[in-house]
């Protein structure tokens, strides 16, 4: 008697509109899955395109068997948030349990000499088994399908996902998988997209099989690898003793409605499979949050790369911090091209052929990739310290980047010079007696010609060696001074592509100091150890004068905090003074609390206007300010904020009265009729 499964599930990197590269993706799944002797297959969500049903369009899973269409399962809960708009092309399947016919094309039904098949929520019912399925979302939702289905006798649950890398979610993920056959029994297999999508997002594969609470195989979180394929081998009788022992489970499946069946006469088991070994639980890896950045960007990366058809990166590169990270991600990239190639990834080799347009070319070494892939480039300034220029050299050095250094106090003068002829005027830094207007106005004057000259070496400096192509210019600000709008828009931070946009400032310096011990890049160690500067003041007797946490009026880490307040916990001004004034009340005081807040919700939304323009960056954290997809806000705010900076003043001015009341003042107080907020701003009678 059968009753051993083998069961397969896989990621793919599937690209939109890409018909052919999908279909030989999906092709290439089925055939190393049917060579590790599965009978069950599970591809990622919408693997291959929509489907229009009655004039609506479904998101749907479609099942199918020796070329026939088993059914059509359309999808029920719909991510529409942060990222997601599904709402905006799909339509949710409303009906629960029921089901319809669905009539195929006439192209589909010449090959599977089918002319209806069922669409709607419906299980498959086999001569071993029951399999259900569930469509990304619905895994994350809190009336999950995969509880009603296990408690109808489901002992498969598929979910094909369209899930995407955010930093320190891969334990979510595992937790919800985990606990769904945990409390239910039962095997839950599931499928992702990997890769970058076309967009801001990079999906991170971690497909996986797991069984009775315990995981049984775990897909790569990153790889260059477009397909890869996962199979266990699990022992049904597994599931149904572990069942038989939950009697809350037992006495709630009595009660359960049950879900229409399609019953196909095929086996997932064989008949003779008592000498067939089943797979052991293994213990889930997690990636570091800085292994995470070292590895899902320079993915996403090397994507972006060999789909432009571009012939690599140009990358303005200060001698900071940020700019160094964004170099350590194209240096991990190289990294894992040559680990691909060498362990056998053809589609790898390929593709960095092209790029560098010799087709006999092997990469074996990141410093020699990296010289062909990346130009770096550190623009002076009369500004600029001989620190930043060493530190800028000597990472080009050690990453083997093509480095080039230039001056640009030629160009900021020919700039002023013509506006000093048009309007008499001639602006000077505070430094040397000018306000803050002049201050500003030079500073931003400095950071847009880097941005011009960027793309004027992107495009042209491979020619002048004598390469075919051009090059993605790189930029390199952080979700921090995105958040608080601490950058000249259309100034360097103005690029192609951002690796690091949708990275805190915290969590890139411990990538760099991973990369400086991985990659043993000395070098980034003096970067870490820098003052984080612009350098778009004068300097004071030859040293850095601009600092950037002095120049915000906060560190980075009360941005990270902020950021998260304001996304995250939906805080405004008021709702973030009352929540810190407990998380800081160790270190400050009410009123040093609430002028951080309003310190910060002032820039926030004099500079909002700067997200509109905001280059694409990799999406890394949940409290990013993105603009064009995940942060949808206004622009235009009143940057005085009148009732939220009152409410804010009148409750520091009445907790710093309590802080110099005597005890028996305080019990007093207690017993009075409270006075609302509202009642405290009306107008005095005359």
């Amino acid at each position: 008697m059968g009753r051993k499964v083998t069961v397969a599930t896989c990621a793919l990197n599937q690209w939109a509109l890409d018909f052919e590269g999908n279909f030989q993706r999906i092709l290439k799944s089925i055939q190393i899955a049917k060579g590790k002797g599965a009978r069950y297959r599970l591809g990622p969500e919408l693997e291959i395109w929509p489907i229009m049903h009655r004039n609506v369009r479904y998101n749907c899973r479609v099942i199918f068997l020796n070329r026939k269409i088993l059914l059509i399962r359309p999808k029920m809960a719909l991510a529409n948030e942060g990222n997601y708009r599904e709402l905006r092309w799909f339509t949710p399947w409303a009906r629960s349990r029921q089901t319809e016919e669905y009539v195929l094309p006439r192209m589909l039904q010449d090959l599977t000499k089918q002319k209806t098949v069922p669409f709607g929520d419906v299980v498959l019912a086999t001569q071993d088994t029951c399999i259900g399925s569930e469509i990304c979302e619905e895994l994350w939702t809190p009336c999950s399908p995969h509880v009603n289905m296990g408690l109808d006798g489901v002992e498969i649950i598929t979910n094909a996902s369209g899930s995407h890398h955010v930093l320190r979610k891969a334990h979510t993920r595992v937790d919800l998988v985990t606990m769904a056959t945990s409390k239910n029994g039962g095997i839950y297999l599931l499928a992702n997209q990997k890769g970058c999508d076309g967009d801001r997002l990079y999906y991170d594969g971690c497909a996986m099989i797991a069984m009775n609470g315990s995981i049984f195989a775990q897909g790569t979180q990153f790889s260059l690898d477009d397909v890869e394929v996962l199979t266990a081998t699990l022992d049904l009788e597994d599931v149904r003793s572990y069942r038989a022992e939950i009697s809350s489970r037992n006495l709630e499946a009595t009660r359960v409605n049950p879900y229409p069946r399609v019953t196909v006469d095929f086996a997932l088991s064989v008949s003779e499979d008592l000498l067939e070994p089943v797979s052991e639980p293994v213990e889930w890896t997690y990636h570091r949050p800085e292994e995470e950045i070292s590895l899902g960007p320079a993915c996403w990366l090397w994507d972006f790369l060999r789909r432009s058809n571009q012939a690599g990166f140009f990358l303005p590169l200060s001698g900071g911090v940020d700019s160094a990270a964004s170099a350590c991600v194209v240096y991990s990239m190289c990294c894992l091209v040559c680990e691909a190639v060498k362990s056998g990834n053809q589609q790898v080799l390929t593709d960095v052929q092209n790029l560098v347009d010799e087709s006999s070319y092997t990469p074996q070494d990141p410093r020699e990739l990296c010289g062909r892939l990346l130009t770096t480039c550190y623009m002076a300034s009369e500004n600029s310290s001989q620190e930043t220029h060493n530190r800028a050299t000597k990472l080009a050095q050690q990453i083997g980047s093509y480095h080039i250094s230039l001056n640009i106090d030629p160009a900021v003068k020919a700039i002023l010079g013509i506006f000093s002829l048009v309007t008499g005027k001639f602006p000077r830094f505070s430094a040397h007696g000018g306000s803050s207007r002049e201050n500003l106005a030079l500073q931003n004057v400095q950071a847009r010609i880097r941005m011009v000259l960027a793309y004027l070496f992107a495009q042209l400096s491979l020619w002048s060696r004598g390469a075919r192509g051009s090059l993605l210019v790189l930029g390199s600000a952080n979700v921090d001074e995105s958040l608080l709008g601490y950058l000249t828009k259309y100034d360097c931070s103005s690029a192609d592509i951002n690796p690091i946009g949708g990275i805190s400032k915290t969590d890139l310096r411990a990538f760099v100091q991973l990369c400086a011990e991985r990659f043993q890049l000395p070098v980034l160690q003096a970067i870490l150890s820098a003052p984080a500067t612009a350098e778009l003041e004068p300097l004071a007797d030859g040293q850095v004068s601009q600092m950037d946490e002095e120049d915000m009026g906060m560190t980075y880490t009360e941005l990270s905090i902020f950021g998260r307040l304001r996304k995250v916990a939906k805080a405004g001004p008021y709702s973030m003074f009352c929540k810190l004034l407990n998380m800081w009340k160790d270190s400050c005081t009410p009123r040093q609390v609430a002028e951080k807040v309003k310190r910060f919700f002032s820039k926030y939304s004099i500079n909002r206007h700067k997200m509109t323009t905001l280059t694409p960056a990799y999406h890394a954290e949940n409290y990013s300010p993105d603009d064009n997809r995940f942060d949808l806000r206004p622009f235009l705010y009143n940057t005085r904020w009148p009732w939220q900076f009152l409410c804010i003043d009148n409750q520091v001015v009445q907790l710093e009265r309590k802080t110099s009341q005597t005890l028996e003042e305080q019990i007093q107080e207690h017993f009075k009729e409270p006075s609302p907020i509202w009642k405290q701003l009306l107008p005095k009678d005359p």
